[in-house]
């Protein structure tokens, strides 16, 4: 069989007999599992052997957070303008590199805080720049009739690799401790360079301007999005719903724990079925916006996920209210995994082969930037009038991207658009000027999920 160089475009065919697709999906799979062990890991080990305080705590949680915001839209201009795959693979070794220091130094017993806090600026850094060229990968990989399909399969795996990759973190951690723990995060990194390495779908190509600064090239996509009305919608759904769910997640696990007395392995069950639906919720958005249509899929996602938190603020502690808080988790993130991959798929679709990458960078640095304050929002809410009327604050602002969906034309969208040439109308009053007409292309196509960006 000859090596598959073209882009995917039959509607028959199995996404999964795909090679470059499979090969895709399998690094960038192993590097959210990879992730999720450091996740797990790292917390333990500043905590446990570096006996770090809270407040050191946070601060290593806080710069790992802060590399998208301060470097999402450079990494995205880089993308555009540099090949996605070298790109991810540097941003796979460095992450490596900068990674196994951790447990050589911790065997030669010269592991210290602020090597922790190094590390997880570094590697949050390598990791931007590794996702604003994966994400911006796929529409060169599969045809833009595919793109939905793509995602769907995307997120669901992304879903099941967090989960997984959360509770191997945990069993690594038991079994080798937390330093040597983090080796599998670097065999992650390694195993996504090697698939990524091996994929040959020809990019786009691009042209490399040999003066113009990089500063220019993100003002050009800033100015892309906000100037269709469809991406700054979407957009700003991204950034709200972030910001909401960043509120709600700096508290909910301190309330069920401590609030409404829920055991370890219970909060672990909650977590899992919040996974499950979260991948079925992907994996049924196409036949969802195939059969309600895109908009109107969305504006339900949105409408239901404010309800999903009423059984939090009303529960008390008990198996009961337990296993409903499990079962409204499983529906929320279903709905996030359902409106998640559609919108993602979307933006893609509209998207032209040059723009893909800055366009989600956009994306990325407006939802990071929202997580860190909402993450001070909530804990000065939760000092000041309480958790639960924090959690409450948090579910009110779950309208916000409802509304902004509500307004926009994309909220009667019946089908997925088809190229970046057929815009939505807009309504009479709106004064955004047309962006010209994109020339077609033959590239076109991704997700990696929850939203990812918010999603």
């Amino acid at each position: 069989m000859p090596p598959c160089t073209e882009p995917l475009s039959s509607a028959g065919t199995s996404l999964w007999r795909h090679r470059d697709f499979r090969r895709y999906l399998t690094g960038q799979a192993a590097s959210v599992a990879g992730s999720s062990i450091t996740q797990m890991a790292l917390p333990v080990l500043a905590v446990l052997h570096l006996d770090a305080s809270t407040a050191q705590v946070a601060w290593l949680m806080f710069l790992g957070q802060l590399p998208p915001a301060l470097f999402a839209l450079h990494a995205g201009a880089l993308a555009d303008r540099h090949s996605k795959r070298r790109q991810m693979i540097t941003g796979d070794l460095v992450s490596a590199t900068v990674l196994v220091t951790v447990p050589v130094s911790a065997a030669l017993g010269t592991l210290t805080l602020t090597q922790l806090m190094i590390v997880a600026v570094v590697q949050g850094a390598a990791s931007v720049l590794h996702d604003a060229a994966a994400i911006s990968l796929l529409p060169s990989l599969v045809d833009r009739s595919l793109i939905q399909r793509s995602n769907s399969r995307v997120g669901a795996l992304f879903a099941v690799a967090a989960t997984a990759g959360s509770n191997l973190g945990a069993a690594l951690t038991a079994l080798l401790g937390p330093a040597r723990a983090l080796l599998g995060d670097v065999a992650s990194y390694l195993i996504s360079a090697v698939c990524t390495a091996r994929i040959q779908a020809a990019e786009p190509a691009r042209t490399r301007p040999e003066t113009r600064r990089l500063r220019g090239e993100i003002g050009e996509g800033l100015r892309y999005v906000r100037g269709d009305d469809r991406l700054w919608t979407l957009t700003l759904v991204n950034a709200t719903t972030s910001f909401a769910l960043g509120l709600l997640n700096t508290l909910w696990a301190l309330y069920l724990l401590r609030s409404l007395a829920m055991s370890a392995t219970a909060f672990g069950v909650v977590l899992g079925l919040g996974a499950l639906g979260a991948a079925s919720g992907a994996l049924t958005a196409p036949a969802l916006a195939r059969r309600c249509g895109p908009g109107p899929m969305m504006l339900t996602a949105l409408a239901i996920t404010p309800l999903t938190q009423l059984p939090l603020l009303l529960a008390s502690p008990g198996l009961a209210w337990q296993i409903t808080i499990g079962a409204a988790l499983f529906l929320q993130l279903a709905c996030a995994g359902a409106a998640g991959t559609t919108q993602r798929s979307i933006r893609q679709i509209v998207t032209t082969a040059g723009m893909q990458a800055r366009m989600q960078a956009v994306s990325t640095w407006l939802t990071s930037g929202a997580r860190p304050a909402a993450a001070l929002l909530a804990g000065a809410l939760g000092t000041w009038i309480g958790v639960r009327p924090a959690l409450t604050a948090g579910t009110l602002l779950l309208l916000i991207p409802l509304v902004v969906l509500a307004r926009s034309p994309i909220r009667a969208l019946r089908q997925m658009p088809d190229t970046p040439a057929a815009p939505l109308p807009s309504p009479p009053a709106a004064r955004t000027p047309p962006l010209p007409t994109p020339a077609p292309t033959d590239d076109t196509r991704h997700e990696r999920a929850l939203g990812g960006d918010a999603s």
